[in-house]
């Protein structure tokens, strides 16, 4: 099973779209450079899985841009389960922990009518990570996941 990360995002400050960026650094402190999540502790970075979002999309009828979901990174190829709490996620020189399920939230449903329930079901919603190594990462990075840290 070959994962790979599509694309990469961030938002300058809450209010803002998303923009994707092609290549980008993530620090232990600041998350993804240049977004405003980026704090230490359990959610510097959101993982979306590609195939979740797609089926998210297909219960509404809708296509949407990944984006909408708010996400940092766009992987193809894996589709998160409680199970993946605790592995590690290499991309590049990075190392991130997952640390829980990303909740959607009400807006969600601004982005498109149905969207938070659609996300609710089988962790379509995405991951949470903490950046346990710092590093660049770039589109078309293969993405490994490890084993659990604790």
């Amino acid at each position: 099973m070959v994962i790979k990360l599509v694309s990469i995002a961030r938002r300058p400050n809450a209010n803002s779209p998303m923009q994707e960026i092609f290549s980008g650094e993530l620090s232990l402190h600041e998350g993804l450079l240049g977004d405003s999540k980026g704090r230490p502790g359990p959610r510097q970075i959101t993982i979306l899985s590609k195939e979740s979002w797609l089926k998210a999309c297909d219960e509404l009828g809708v296509d949407l841009p990944w984006t909408a979901r708010r996400a940092n990174l766009l992987i193809k190829g894996f589709e998160f389960l409680p199970t993946d709490v605790g592995r590690t996620i290499h991309v590049g020189d990075v190392i991130l922990e997952i640390t829980r399920e990303t909740d959607p939230c009400y807006k969600m449903d601004k982005a498109h009518h149905g969207l938070k329930e659609a996300l609710m079901s089988g962790w379509r919603g995405g991951v949470c990570c903490k950046v346990i190594q710092a590093g660049i990462i770039t589109c078309g990075n293969n993405v490994e996941l490890g084993k659990e840290l604790f």
